[in-house]
């Protein structure tokens, strides 16, 4: 018996991997809560996905690391365990370096800026620049602007000394808080909440919707309003499965992805107000603004970094970057 043209290229696209099973079965898996942009935008890409291609694949989301841990979930990937996944843009640097572009400190104004850059030629070159190592960028997803926290006020540098920090695997964060004299610890996101309230680390950075979905205000005296810097994502794929899917179903799942994308965007967009306030009406921080002036020593203290990683990011890329900030 013949197959169909389409289930013999099906075959085929998966005979590196395992056997092709009708539906196909792509695992999503993402270290949030459901409720978070990047939650959202998980379901919201298994809602179009299976909308689009109908029995014939069948969307697994799992979030708040039930799957793999975010110190897992890459090899996880690259073994074709899990299908896709979305990590911090901080998680990529031992893959490029290019992409370390978005952990320093206080390049962006704004999550706008975020958007432009991500949107520009330069932006979507980096997606592609992992190629070569198995991944392939799908898009860029937004969590925010983070804010620090800690258990005494941060208003200068100088308040951030001696302090322990929660930083995720990123030598440009490792920099940037060593840049204030503080101490940067590398924990796994599941492993921030019990390092916060035992007093394993002081302090960290996270974007409002981590803040209070991951309940981080209640282990936390005080959150500064310091919008220092971007949480991001980039939602990616094991490069060779993605290639060696069907066209017809690889072309319906990035229209999926897409529309995801654009829709987690929004909910960030829409939600970063509506968590900061949750955490302001649960009265278990205190939430500081800072003002220009103190920004102002803040950034002045962290610029550095910007010159330290230059020659490992590319200046084209920072300066992308900062025209960015130019609407």
């Amino acid at each position: 018996m013949i197959l169909p043209r389409l289930a013999l290229a099906a075959a085929l696209a998966a005979a590196h991997l395992t056997a092709w099973s009708a539906p196909l079965v792509i695992k999503y898996s993402h270290v949030v809560a459901d409720q978070t942009p990047k939650g959202q935008a998980a379901l919201k890409f298994k809602e179009l996905a299976e909308k689009a291609l109908p029995g014939k694949v069948e969307v697994q989301v799992f979030p708040n690391s039930q799957l793999f841990g975010d110190g897992k979930e890459m090899e996880a990937l690259l073994l074709g365990d899990v299908q896709i996944i979305a990590p911090s843009l901080a998680k990529f640097g031992k893959y490029t370096p290019k992409l370390q572009v978005f952990d320093l400190p206080f390049l962006f104004d704004d999550i706008a800026a975020v958007d432009r850059f991500q949107d520009s030629p330069k932006g979507l070159e980096l997606l592609d620049s992992m190629k070569k190592k198995g991944i392939k960028g799908l898009g860029y997803l937004h969590n925010g602007m983070k804010e620090l926290s800690a258990n005494k006020p941060l208003r200068t540098p100088a308040d951030a000394k001696g302090l322990k920090f929660r930083i995720q695997s990123s030598d440009v964060l490792e920099a940037q808080f060593k840049a204030v004299g503080g101490n940067p610890q590398k924990l796994a996101f599941a492993e921030v909440y019990q390092a916060l309230q035992t007093g394993v680390v002081d302090g960290t950075e996270n974007p409002w919707s981590n803040i209070y979905t991951k309940k981080f205000h209640e282990v936390q005296k005080y959150i500064m309003e310091s919008d220092h810097g971007v949480l991001d994502y980039m939602v990616i794929a094991n490069a060779a499965w993605w290639d060696k899917l069907p066209a017809d179903v690889r072309t319906a799942l990035n229209k999926a992805m897409v529309e995801s994308i654009k829709f987690g965007n929004k909910v960030a967009f829409d939600e970063a107000a509506a968590y900061r306030q949750k955490v302001v009406d649960d009265k278990k921080a205190e939430v500081l603004k800072l003002s220009k002036d103190e920004l102002a020593q803040w950034r002045a203290a962290m610029k550095p970094v910007w010159k330290k990683f230059e020659s490992e990011i590319g200046k084209d890329v920072i300066d992308a970057a900062l025209s960015a900030n130019q609407n």
